[in-house]
């Protein structure tokens, strides 16, 4: 399981909850296709690089904890975002024989998508 934290100033869960606009933060989605607002259950359709179509799913959504999956043949990533006094936790696990061969370019990920996600609460007031 892969993990970081960071210090983050605004609504980390204003951006998190825009499924829409995953793809504008997070380099590995290409396009999510689904409701704007997220609810737990619902199966957006994604398509991730290098071009592969899957789904993504909200699991959890509660003011302190999101939890999602996204799938694609051969992987699957269960991600969880702690969101605890400005400061929020991020960590990730993956499965199937995509993700064996991708699980070292996924190092320093976590850290990643949180700078990532402090970035984009900078264009979203």
């Amino acid at each position: 399981m892969e993990h970081a934290s960071l210090k983050i100033d605004g609504s980390p869960a204003k951006v998190l909850l825009d499924p829409l606009a995953l793809p504008l933060w997070n380099e590995a989605f290409l396009s999510i296709d689904g409701p704007q607002t997220p609810e737990v259950g619902v199966r957006y359709e994604l398509r991730v690089r290098p071009g592969l179509n899957g789904w993504l799913e909200y699991t959890e959504i509660t003011p302190s904890r999101i939890e999602m999956t996204w799938h694609v043949p051969g992987f699957r990533e269960r991600g969880l975002w702690l969101l605890e006094d400005g400061l929020v936790t991020h960590s990730f696990e993956h499965a199937g024989p995509l993700a064996a061969v991708l699980r070292s370019a996924y190092r320093g990920i976590a850290a990643v998508r949180l700078e990532r996600l402090q970035q984009r609460l900078l264009v979203v007031p």
